[in-house]
């Protein structure tokens, strides 16, 4: 790993390496309490955060280094400098870049050009260090991924389905989406999750019934209806559309009995799920979040090769 800029390029053996670190990380975070010193991470931020800034921001002063925040409107990214310039000028600065931006060839481009590790920390196509954390709670309460069902109920057509399609179907768990028509995954990201679920015995099921998505999965899993690059004026029309989507108690009876609920945050009650729901005994919402210290913390170690 050089980089890390989706999970399209990262197949079982990565994860479960990563998987594997952060077990070990948040067992005895004392252990990498000096794994960093004197090194530095610029954290550049076109979208607005609270668990991707904290997280990262905690996770380099607990293994010993640094961490600057800028935010795109107050650099000259893209409009005075080419994405390509700044990141050639911070890497004669920095160890390691995390940048969360809107487009992924943003990313690509700032990577491209880049002497040190760059990670996606959210582009509208990918969300790998969300999903990757993700990977890590689910074997963290089950004990196990391959062979589990995980279904994702809502917009297909966004980041956290794209990197759960391409994470499910390299570690062996059965990914089936259930959607609307006109919020399907992109195609070319379903074929590609397709390939990886061949060569691990997995499943990838897109259909457009929320309840046979949701039939005996061990995982339910949901995302806002309304990502950072969607408008207000596309709100009332949105929520006529994925209504029939949202993950509440009567979709949860058709997952089996001792099926958890996730979330990335952040959340809207009532809205993508019930407040029953997210507040629920079935809900790990809130172990997501934490996990997403300790899986960037292995993400950063084993980029820069302290891992």
């Amino acid at each position: 790993m050089k980089h890390l800029l989706s999970l399209l390029d990262l197949d079982s053996e990565n994860i479960l390496e990563l998987v594997s670190c952060t077990f070990k990380i948040k067992k005895n975070p004392k252990k990498y309490y000096d794994a960093l010193k004197n090194q530095t991470m610029l954290m550049i931020f076109e979208k607005p955060s609270l668990r991707t800034r904290v997280s990262f921001e905690v996770a380099m002063t607990q293994l010993g280094g640094h961490a600057i925040f800028m935010e795109t409107k107050d650099l000259p990214f893209r409009e005075k400098e080419s994405i390509a310039d700044t990141a050639k000028a911070s890497s004669r600065y920095c160890d390691i870049i995390m940048a969360r931006l809107f487009e992924q060839d943003d990313i690509e481009e700032l990577a491209k050009n880049s002497s040190v590790p760059v990670i996606n920390g959210l582009t509208n196509t990918f969300h790998p260090c969300q999903i990757l954390s993700d990977l890590f709670t689910i074997e963290e309460k089950k004990d196990r991924m391959k062979g589990l069902k995980l279904s994702f109920v809502g917009d297909g057509n966004n980041n956290i389905t794209h990197d759960l399609l391409l994470g499910c179907s390299a570690v062996g768990i059965d990914m089936f989406v259930g959607c609307p028509k006109s919020l399907m995954p992109q195609q070319w990201i379903i074929d590609k999750a397709i390939k990886k679920a061949k060569a691990s015995g997995s499943k990838i099921n897109i259909t457009h019934n929320p309840k046979e998505a949701a039939q005996n999965a061990d995982v339910i899993y949901t995302d806002t209806w309304m990502s950072y690059h969607i408008s207000k004026e596309q709100k009332e029309k949105r929520i006529k559309l994925l209504k029939p989507y949202q993950v509440n108690k009567e979709l949860m009876k058709h997952a089996k009995k001792d099926a958890v609920f996730m979330h990335c945050l952040p959340a809207l009650r009532g809205y993508e799920q019930s407040a029953d729901v997210i507040d629920g005994k079935q809900s790990i919402v809130f172990d997501q979040a934490e996990n997403r210290l300790h899986m960037q913390k292995a993400i950063i170690l084993k980029l820069l090769g302290k891992a």
